[in-house]
């Protein structure tokens, strides 16, 4: 029985050896087909987004890679996909977790698993490949203290709705970030996937009362004062906070009536003119070193259980108590039906009341 138990553990351990090395050997062959193509070209990944900038610098420093970004919404990143085909210009992009499946049934992307696949959680990625969500993000507020006038910043979606503050929450027709907005709106006033009236009543009365603001919620508007309170990605506000002139203006803060937590997939072109660039750097991002930039950028990296983030990115995230409130999207079939009905919705029932 001693032999047999031996031979079958002998012979298990060659096998995990085996897998590691030929694991290894498939890294090896990817970053020298990587290499050799020099280039990867992406969409929806700028520098000042979740710290891609460490990325595309690690990239360049440790295989060559040259890097253009074009910055664009999800939805513009899967058609643009669709539209140039065979004349692709973007090898890999960055979308909303809702147009991950999008992609796949658009039938314009092309799977890749990275060795560490294992550690991300399966309602995290698709199955094959296709897509994996590498950091999360929670719908915050962003609040410019100096346009107050005295007020108390706001610290739910209560205070939104009863207060004087001027919204802003970008272009929900185009940007993950505001669908994601409203449905954290839903979700604090008892509404869901399949219901989101809550939050269009919300934001309409808003509206009625000359508060909505159709700035987009970025570091440009900031700066010029257009926004006092923006609904953005916790990681977002918080990189925005940081390169203010007076970052000591501003609080970023998760709203304490709820909200919701998704996140970001990468998604590599079919037609991607660089492909093996773009799945080493799919590789790239989900590797210990990639989640830190992740995390270096504000933004929750989704393998974070296995990671020892350095003190002082942790001490740059929200305290862990703001987020007892917060809610995964649970029906994802459900919130892609309302995500794409939502643009119309918006304009017929928020738009319409704007003064």
């Amino acid at each position: 029985m001693k032999q047999l138990f031996l031979a079958s553990l002998l012979g298990s351990t060659i096998a995990m050896c085996t897998a590691a090395m030929a694991a290894d050997t498939d890294l090896k062959t990817l970053e020298a087909a990587a290499k050799a193509e020099g280039t990867v070209n992406s969409v929806g990944m700028p520098d000042d987004w979740a710290n891609w900038r460490g990325t595309w610098e690690d990239l360049a420093k440790t295989y060559g890679l040259k890097h253009i970004d074009t910055d664009m919404s999800s939805a513009q990143e899967i058609a643009k996909f669709a539209a140039e085909k065979d004349n692709a210009s973007a090898d890999i992009g960055d979308v909303g977790a809702a147009f991950g499946p999008i992609a796949v049934k658009q039938g314009v992307v092309q799977p890749y698993k990275p060795s560490t696949w294992e550690q991300v959680p399966a309602w995290a990625k698709d199955k094959e490949g296709n897509w994996a969500l590498a950091y999360t993000g929670t719908i915050a507020f962003i609040v410019n203290k100096k346009l107050l006038h005295g007020s108390e910043a706001p610290k739910s979606w209560a205070d939104l709705k009863t207060g004087k503050y001027k919204v802003s929450i970008g272009d929900v027709s185009t940007a993950a970030q505001a669908a994601n907005g409203v449905l954290a709106a839903a979700l604090a006033n008892g509404g869901d996937e399949k219901n989101i009236q809550p939050a269009l009543l919300m934001f309409a009365d808003i509206a009625k009362q000359g508060r909505l603001s159709l700035a987009n919620p970025t570091i440009a508007t900031m700066e010029k004062g257009e926004v006092e309170v923006g609904v953005v990605w916790d990681f977002n506000g918080l990189s925005y906070k940081a390169k203010m002139v007076n970052p000591d203006d501003y609080v970023v803060l998760i709203p304490s009536d709820g909200s919701v937590i998704s996140g970001y997939t990468t998604i590599i072109n079919k037609y991607a003119k660089h492909p093996n660039a773009a799945k080493l750097t799919r590789e790239y991002i989900f590797s210990d070193a990639g989640q830190i930039n992740l995390a270096k950028g504000n933004a929750r990296p989704i393998r974070a259980e296995h990671l020892t983030l350095p003190k002082d990115v942790q001490d740059k995230l929200l305290p862990n108590e703001q987020y007892k409130n917060v809610t995964p999207i649970k029906d994802a079939d459900a919130w892609e039906k309302t995500s794409k009905a939502l643009p119309q919705k918006w304009q017929e029932e928020v738009i319409i009341n704007m003064q």
